[in-house]
């Protein structure tokens, strides 16, 4: 049975494009990774090390085109490829996709695209190349507080309110859902939940089932 084809999927806004390679990858490389803050400290032999956040997965591969049996410019081919690396006048950025192949679904953007050309006819039209593509992970704020996990917020907590620290934000990383601010504001007397005092000290009020 052959293996179906992989696509990708282009999100302009409402509409979606599709992009059919013409030859499925012989293999790909998914790279995840964390970054850190590595602290000095007299007297110590290694530094301490601080996590600051996750990086964005990357997923890179080889994509094969040839045009060489209909003489054509496999440009036509390429372009659409390299062409995600644009910017959208209407998003006023590059678009949205997702690479479909079986069961890998990557939604992200197309960070980097490198072009190797390799057989051209004798007018100088390539008609093979290989493209060296790298697609980056895109997921909202909802899409990763959703896949992360979180202390289960069934006692009361403290927590000291820091600069730039909105209610909601803080009800999403305790409670997993950002509309449980009220909860919040109402066991800390917060009338204006847009006037949060740095270093104030707040409660994280128990959740009842």
């Amino acid at each position: 049975m052959a293996l179906k084809k992989a696509m990708i999927l282009v999100h302009h806004g409402p509409t979606t494009d599709r992009i059919d390679v013409l030859f499925n990858p012989n293999e790909y490389v998914m790279e995840s990774s964390n970054q850190y803050s590595w602290q000095t400290i007299p007297g110590l032999s290694q530094p301490i090390a601080q996590f600051i956040s996750g990086e964005a997965t990357t997923l890179t591969m080889d994509l094969f085109f040839d045009s060489y049996e209909k003489r054509t410019d496999v440009r036509k081919h390429t372009i659409q490829i390299a062409g995600l690396l644009d910017v959208d006048k209407d998003l006023h950025a590059p678009p949205l996709c997702k690479f479909v192949w079986g069961t890998l679904q990557f939604k992200g953007v197309v960070e980097k695209v490198s072009q190797k050309y390799t057989m051209f006819l004798d007018s100088g039209i390539p008609v093979r190349a290989t493209l060296n593509v790298t697609f980056k992970a895109v997921q909202s704020i909802t899409e990763q507080f959703k896949h992360i996990p979180r202390q289960s917020a069934d006692r009361t907590k403290q927590r000291m309110i820091k600069q730039g620290d909105q209610l909601w934000h803080i009800a999403a990383e305790e409670y997993e859902d950002p509309g449980m601010w009220r909860e919040i504001a109402r066991a800390n007397g917060i009338e204006n939940p847009k006037r949060l005092e740095s270093g104030t000290v707040i409660k994280i009020p128990r959740l009842y089932g």
